[in-house]
């Protein structure tokens, strides 16, 4: 659908459109404008812009999203599994749960299949025991509850602090000093908000991430670093990263890839060890992913174990 403002207005272009599309809630429009669904120009709308004499606004609405995800028969790699939790190593480009542009083929799909339906209702019907998400193009461990005594345990344990979380990724420049833990605020990024950035309070929620390079190449300005997350927020890792002039290998949202001095063809980011209490049991369990193979080259770099490193 393409709308040309014909008369000269001030509005905002959120307002501008709800009062021309009466099936849409400004709510809404404004939500499609976040997804880029909507541009004006050919150059994506933000929902403060103003419209002007002359400008043309193409609206893309999006099919509806099931309202409750479907079973699919996708491959697994599972870490651990009982009758409470499923500890999945997720690889890198699957999507963790069905929104808008990805309605199927995620983790969740799959995990209703194998699983065979048996996770907690928490979440909801589109988030079926999810406790914690890694983005798309992370991999590596991530648990999931198959009841609901499971996910109030995990999740207690999420944001209490109580769980280990430890990454591993290559970055483009060698953060300094070597080790260090980076405590700053994190929130939306006002020019874009499909980013994340580092705020001054009160803005924004506290981040604390623990990092320590093992391995630092001058040849390509690249480091292999371990990072022990402290808090949870969305790219906490990313936008540390970034803030230390160090941004990751392969991130589409917070680099350039193309310009870099190495080419991965993912976002150099693994989800490598997480520990948690089992939720029945209270034992502390333990949990590795492999390391993906675009790392060797890293890998091949340090002389001791990786674990030694903790």
């Amino acid at each position: 659908m393409i709308l040309k403002v014909d008369q000269p207005s001030a509005d905002r272009i959120d307002a501008w459109l709800a009062s021309r599309l009466p099936d849409l809630s400004r709510s809404r429009i404004q939500e499609l404008i976040r997804e880029h669904f909507i541009l004006c120009n050919d150059k994506p709308a933000k929902p403060r812009d103003s419209v002007k004499l002359g400008d043309r606004i193409s609206i893309a609405i999006p099919e509806a999203v099931p309202a409750e995800a479907s079973a699919q028969e996708i491959p697994l790699q599972v870490l651990y599994e009982d009758e409470d939790i499923i500890v999945i190593d997720k690889e890198h480009g699957m999507v963790v749960h069905p929104a808008v542009g990805n309605h199927d083929g995620t983790l969740v799909n799959a995990l209703l299949h194998h699983c065979q339906g048996q996770l907690s209702g928490i979440g909801g019907v589109q988030r079926p025991g999810i406790v914690h998400r890694l983005d798309k193009d992370t991999s590596g461990c991530l648990i999931v509850a198959k009841n609901d005594h499971s996910h109030q345990h995990l999740v207690a344990q999420f944001s209490g602090r109580t769980n280990e979380k430890i990454y591993l990724c290559v970055t483009q420049n060698i953060p300094t000093p070597a080790t260090e833990t980076v405590f700053t605020n994190i929130g939306r990024d006002p020019r874009n908000r499909q980013k994340m950035t580092v705020v001054t309070p009160p803005a924004g929620r506290a981040s604390i991430t623990d990092y320590r390079v093992l391995f630092g190449d001058a040849a390509t300005r690249t480091a292999f670093v371990m990072c022990h997350l402290r808090t949870g927020r969305t790219h906490q890792i990313r936008v540390h990263m970034k803030y230390k002039n160090a941004p990751l290998v392969g991130d589409p949202i917070y680099a350039q890839p193309p310009r870099q001095s190495v080419q991965t063809g993912r976002l150099m980011l693994h989800a490598w060890r997480l520990g948690i209490d089992h939720p029945r049991t209270n034992e502390r369990l333990v949990f590795t992913a492999p390391i993906p193979p675009e790392f060797t080259p890293w890998m091949q770099m340090i002389d001791q174990p990786i674990e030694s490193f903790l």
